[in-house]
């Protein structure tokens, strides 16, 4: 069974969101799927699983989140070579920096090895249904990688 992780890191709730609309689909897929929050889980999680996906928003002006920041330094070091990721999350297009923590976990997930499953996904503030859509497609696309990589 494929074993999917995914973390998020949420302060209004909307990237928890994310995180459970992508975790029902990933079920529906027959993936075995563990789901945690960035400050209460360690970037070797990422080691045991065959997909890896993070949903995170972008702080103040186009940062990481301070809560996701240690994960993300320390998936610096990780090699996650034949393991397929994705990243989505969410933002405010009012401001210039929309969805800048999405593109970030994208390079630091490629420096580590893996094969990106889909395009990122960015979400305007809380999933809508063509938001939610558009997720199921994203973890469709990952899911078919993952099975043509015999994961």
């Amino acid at each position: 069974m494929t074993k999917v992780k995914i973390v998020f890191a949420s302060i209004t709730g909307n990237d928890e969101d994310i995180a459970y609309v992508l975790t029902e689909k990933f079920e529906d897929l027959g993936c075995d799927v563990d789901m945690s929050e960035v400050s209460q889980t360690d970037v070797s999680d990422f080691e045991d699983s065959d997909i890896c996906v993070i949903a995170s928003y972008t702080y103040d002006q186009g940062v990481v989140p301070d809560e996701a920041l240690d994960f993300y330094d320390d998936m610096q070091d990780l090699d996650l070579a034949g393991k397929v990721y994705g990243v989505c999350g969410s933002g405010d297009t009012f401001y210039e920096d929309y969805c800048r923590a999405v593109e970030e976990f994208d390079k630091a997930f490629a420096q580590t090895g893996a094969t990106r499953g889909a395009e990122s996904v960015k979400v305007e503030l809380g999933p809508q249904q063509e938001d939610i859509d558009n997720l199921d497609n994203f973890a469709e696309q990952i899911y078919k990688k993952a099975q043509e990589m015999d994961l």
